[in-house]
């Protein structure tokens, strides 16, 4: 049980109180005995020698007249008066009647009558064998008025002495029992204006303790107990600025980390998480709380774990690319580095860069340019084959000059189709690329494109339909890149579409959004070959697309277009039967 520093107080005062209280009853008992015992001699002996001198000027013949001075002397003093011969007869007593003197023994072996025969004044303490009880004797040898010598004594019992010392031990105990309980009242009192200081500290302790350090302990005094109080306010202070501090930067760390596109993931030396970022978890797709676990319970990943054993092995940073599979294929670079004190290693801190994006634009571009060689070699094969025919040779014919001039011509054509596409396409991408956005009539455009292309169609007999296409309403667009689309898409219905065919351009009008679609009668495209239909340089038929002059960038110029409208492409093809590439547009104010 819990004892207060109050209650300690009140009892170290109370114990101080009694503990002093004791030695001086001790002392007052001891002196008091000694000088009570003292002062009943002096009185008892003073009381002696006015009894002597009374009894030499009374007594004229000791067997005559000493039992009646015995007996008057006794009245007065209230001590018993023993009044003895120089034989040691008693001749007088105050407590025996004169009748019984003679049974009396004789006193003069007595040590109060030896000494006072032999130094004038004798006292004793012993028990009396007439009164039974313990006496204090004190004699003088005295002459009475007819000349006879003799001894007197007086003696007093010892129980009024103790009856004396018992009425002063009690009202010792009784003062000793008045000052303890004053004591008491008064130590409480002390106890709790001397623990009150106490208290506020400790009640600030548990406040502080609490995490309230903005509270402050009252300084009530200028003791130690005061300047402990000032001590703690000031330690408080400093311990609420630095938590502050520490608070600031913790809540600016997780701002850091939270807001970091990169994983992070710090482990203990165990390879038990203790922190993990918000993009670790959408990186490995983890939706609980994982700090505390281990990190082969939170991915199964081999290379992962592999790499943190490793440096943790080696002690040492550690750099690979890791393949992920999600949803989608994802690679992975990651940072392993060893958290080392006095050559002890204490956690790993992993960063994790999700480079699938830097990987796929790097095939992109890697793609791209062996596709753009492979595109501009054969025009460029042509014509440097066909130019150094006609400078080594004469050709024999005008005819086959001219066949020459034509080929040359033609992939010229062709390889100015392919630069012109690939400046299209790149400024679509550009980062300063941006358009002009009015509302059209896109049945305006539409007409436009297919005037534009109909005496193309017409070379192979082939009709270009409309369909509700200027009923219309006004959609938010850039009229000369839509007019590009269009022309995209129907050249291309033109080029894969037989003689005698029809191309048909539809609109639709879906809510929000316009949709125009161009449809065409040709060999249609295969399903494995429609997810990838709008990607750079993809052609379904290289031999016939190149045959027609395609360059395979005019689907994906078309889907930049329309992306750049914040719209949508799409394809349905049927083998056989024909193909539909659709857009969307969105539609204009409304006047």
């Amino acid at each position: 049980m819990k004892t207060s520093v109050q209650w300690k107080l009140m009892a170290l005062f109370l114990l101080l109180v009694i503990v002093m209280g004791s030695s001086l009853y001790g002392y007052l008992q001891h002196t008091l005995d000694n000088y009570l015992g003292a002062e009943i001699r002096r009185g008892l002996a003073s009381e002696a020698k006015l009894a002597r001198i009374v009894a030499a000027q009374e007594i004229r013949d000791l067997q005559k007249n000493a039992p009646s001075v015995a007996s008057n002397i006794a009245g007065e003093i209230r001590s018993r008066v023993t009044l003895i011969s120089a034989a040691g007869e008693v001749v007088g007593d105050s407590e025996v009647p004169p009748a019984e003197l003679a049974q009396l023994e004789n006193h003069l072996d007595r040590p109060e009558i030896q000494q006072a025969v032999s130094a004038g004044e004798g006292a004793s303490v012993r028990y009396s064998a007439t009164l039974h009880t313990e006496m204090l004797y004190v004699a003088y040898p005295f002459a009475s008025a007819g000349g006879e010598r003799g001894i007197l004594r007086l003696a007093l019992p010892l129980t009024a002495m103790d009856a004396a010392k018992e009425r002063l031990h009690g009202m010792l105990l009784l003062a000793l029992a008045a000052v303890t309980s004053v004591a008491l009242v008064v130590s409480y009192i002390l106890s709790r204006v001397a623990s009150r200081s106490v208290r506020n500290i400790i009640a600030g302790a548990e406040r502080f303790r609490s995490g309230h350090f903005d509270a402050r302990i009252p300084v009530a005094s200028q003791d130690e107990l005061g300047e402990l109080a000032l001590v703690m306010n000031d330690m408080a202070g400093r311990i609420e600025k630095e938590l502050a501090c520490i608070a600031a930067e913790k809540n600016r760390l997780d701002t850091i980390l939270r807001g970091m596109g990169e994983g992070l993931l710090v482990t203990d030396a165990n390879g038990s998480i203790t922190h993990a970022n918000p993009a670790f978890r959408a990186m490995f797709s983890i939706g609980e709380e994982i700090e505390g676990k281990p990190l082969i319970e939170i991915s199964r990943h081999p290379a992962l774990n592999d790499a943190f054993r490793k440096v943790a092995s080696s002690r040492h940073g550690h750099r690979e690319e890791l393949s992920l599979q999600t949803e989608q294929q994802r690679t992975i670079l990651t940072h392993w580095v060893p958290l080392l004190k006095d050559g002890k290693i204490e956690g790993i801190v992993a960063v994790f860069h999700d480079i699938t994006e830097i990987k796929r634009l790097e095939k992109i571009r890697s793609d791209f340019v062996a596709n753009v060689s492979h595109e501009l070699r054969t025009p460029i094969t042509v014509i440097q084959g066909y130019a150094e025919t006609l400078l080594d040779t004469v050709p024999e014919e005008e005819e086959q000059t001219s066949r020459f001039v034509a080929i040359i011509h033609k992939h010229a054509e062709r390889l100015a189709t392919l630069v012109n596409d690939l400046l299209s396409l790149s400024e679509l991408e550009s980062k300063n690329f941006s358009l002009e956005l009015t509302p059209i009539i896109i049945g305006d455009a539409v007409e436009q494109a297919c005037s534009l292309l109909e005496p193309k169609a017409k070379g192979k007999n082939i009709a270009i339909l409309r369909d509700r296409v200027n009923s219309l309403p006004e959609v938010l667009a850039d009229l000369p890149r839509i007019e590009q689309v269009l022309i995209n898409l129907i050249d291309n219905a033109i080029k894969y579409s037989t003689e005698h065919a029809s191309i048909t351009v539809s609109g639709r009008d879906e809510g929000d959004v316009v949709r125009i679609s161009v449809t065409d009668q040709g060999s249609g495209i295969p399903s494995k070959d429609l997810p990838r239909i709008f990607e750079r340089f993809y052609r379904v038929d290289e031999a016939r697309s190149r045959e027609e002059g395609g360059t395979g960038l005019g689907l994906a110029i078309v889907k930049h277009i329309v992306q750049l409208h914040r719209g949508t492409v799409a394809v349905e093809s049927v083998p056989g039967e024909g193909s539909t590439f659709s857009f969307t547009l969105r539609k204009g104010m409304e006047g």
